[in-house]
């Protein structure tokens, strides 16, 4: 059974207690839960995995190049993760990166993505709802 890889980024492990005025209610096991379901009919799995490391975001892509596609939430690491963006130019598959909030909407900081030129789609301030539709995305693309 093909996987589709789930990557989430620094802090997101904490979805549903962290800021949820931003973020929302939801759990990051709420998200998998339902990005499960958007590709179970295609026949897929979800392999989800959280990381506050860099390195380890970095690692978990490179053992994953037999994945159908991933979805990416970078957190913060949109900013300045360089070798972030390095392990998902070498990613084999279509991905798509995902943020809960509007980024464009809030610090200056956050107006700023390396990882944004190389996705083959972008989802942002949809909540929790921009997985399910980067999912739909991936069900769409992939051959």
């Amino acid at each position: 059974m093909p996987d589709v890889l789930l990557l989430n980024g620094p802090n997101l492990g904490i979805l549903g207690r962290r800021e949820p005025e931003i973020y929302g209610t939801d759990t990051l096991a709420d998200i998998e839960r339902a990005v499960g379901e958007e590709v179970a009919a295609r026949g897929w799995r979800v392999v989800a995995v959280q990381h506050d490391c860099e390195g380890a975001l970095v690692r978990t892509v490179q053992e994953h190049y037999d994945t159908v596609g991933a979805i990416v939430n970078p957190g913060a690491l949109m900013i300045a993760g360089w070798s972030l963006r390095d392990a998902l130019a070498n990613y084999p598959r279509p991905w798509m990166e995902v943020h809960l909030s509007n980024v464009w909407a809030r610090e200056s900081f956050r107006h700023d993505s390396v990882l944004a030129p190389l996705a083959s789609g972008i989802i942002v301030g949809l909540g929790s709802l921009g997985y399910r539709l980067a999912a739909r995305a991936l069900v769409a693309t992939v051959d």
